[in-house]
């Protein structure tokens, strides 16, 4: 039996692993997630990884992160949530609040061959994970007919009518109605049950941790404004600003821009230009968007700056994703052994894989294949990963080495 240091540990290793080298946002993180957790190292299934994904698309804050959090916190408990976000999101955070601290050498990104080439083998992934999620949760006409339904909801209702992130809450509730009216209930098996009262005890002991995460997320996000108007403390200011900001923004880290711009720009707390510097460098580093968040705290004007501003800025943005994965995924793994939930989460599922192919298509393949030399490589990395296994991390080195020589 696996001891809990042990598990801890392994969490420690993947995730590590994936912070050094998930590149091409959000969506590719999760192809990454689905082919180390539920692929290679079993963790899970299709569908428990699905209802997790969907779970954590319906949450305000970093999805690709929540999840990752959520598959330590299964795996190792609270220790391994905090295994699994210190190590994910640790090696993007060390770059950016280097360059913010000066290593700003590197010049334009943006046609560099080695970037090209790892956005060319986000493509491959996020592919992979598509191709092998749809085999599993989108079988047959009906959940194709949902997946399709959601993957069409996200490409042609533009933002100047909704919003991105409401388009995709949208499409899960549509799938879980159309798979409340519309599924049968599939069986699950029952796959290492512990015996009832170790997990009514083990039940219990969540939800009350459970309880306590969401009272503090909501006396924190309520609180921080107060107490930053009463004592006008520059770090109390400062980790209002990320919180709010990881607390309230739905759709990652591209959404969260706009409203982090408005907060410290406008203020003087850091310029226009810094800004978007940042944001570019942070397109060219692996791991969670949310991590320009070490960036700017590292640039501040005033206050808590450099090292110590990065720090704060980081934990503030991303404490929120963790009381809320911490205080709803109890109630939800409950809320998934409901009869009448499970034909709903099936539609659910179905709706992810939806989601995740019109991902596939944009942003991940409009930004990745720029020209026939990154679609050649994009389906080299696609064969290598899918028919000869080659693990992802190692397709990614791969496709940034044949880039930087090639492209």
């Amino acid at each position: 039996m696996t001891t809990a240091p042990a598990r801890t540990a392994e969490v420690a290793g993947s995730f590590l692993r994936l912070g050094l080298t998930s590149f091409g946002g959000p969506v590719a993180h999760l192809g990454y997630f689905r082919e180390t957790f539920v692929g290679r190292r079993s963790w899970l299934d299709d569908r428990e990884y699905a209802d997790l994904v969907a779970l954590c698309q319906m949450l305000p804050g970093p999805a690709s992160s929540q999840v990752g959090m959520g598959l330590g916190l299964r795996r190792a408990g609270l220790p391994g949530l905090a295994a699994a976000w210190v190590t994910f999101t640790l090696p993007s955070a060390i770059l950016l609040t280097l360059f913010a601290l000066g290593l700003s050498a590197f010049g334009e990104l943006g046609d560099a061959g080695w970037l090209l080439g790892l956005k060319a083998a986000a493509v491959a992934v996020v592919a992979g994970a598509v191709r092998s999620m749809a085999t599993t949760l989108t079988p047959d006409a009906k959940r194709a007919s949902i997946a399709a339904a959601a993957l069409i909801l996200m490409l042609v209702i533009p933002d100047s009518i909704m919003p991105t992130a409401l388009v995709q809450i949208a499409a899960i509730v549509l799938g879980g109605v159309l798979g409340l009216v519309w599924l049968k209930r599939p069986h699950r098996g029952a796959k290492n049950r512990e015996t009832p009262a170790e997990t009514r005890v083990a039940s219990r002991g969540a939800r009350r941790l459970g309880v306590s995460a969401l009272i503090a997320f909501a006396a924190l996000l309520l609180g921080l404004p107060a107490l930053t108007a009463a004592t006008g403390d520059a770090t109390v200011r400062l980790i209002d600003i990320f919180y709010r900001a990881g607390a309230l923004v739905f759709g990652g880290g591209h959404v969260v821009l706009p409203l982090l711009e408005a907060e410290l720009v406008p203020t003087g707390l850091i310029d226009h230009d810094t800004f978007l510097a940042g944001y570019g460098a942070a397109q060219a580093v692996p791991g969670p968007l949310f991590t320009f968040a070490a960036f700017l705290g590292a640039s501040m004007t005033s206050g808590p700056t450099g090292i110590l501003g990065a720090g704060i800025a980081l934990l503030a943005i991303f404490l929120p994703a963790g009381l809320l994965v911490i205080g709803i995924l109890p109630f939800w793994e409950r809320l998934r052994a409901w009869e009448p939930a499970t034909a709903a989460l099936t539609g659910v599922n179905a709706a992810v894989v939806g989601l995740l192919g019109a991902a596939l298509y944009d942003p991940v393949f409009v930004a990745g294949i720029t020209s026939p030399a990154t679609l050649a490589l994009a389906v080299a990395a696609f064969v290598a990963s899918t028919m000869w296994k080659v693990p992802a991390w190692a397709t990614v080195i791969g496709a940034g080495l044949i880039g930087w020589l090639l492209l």
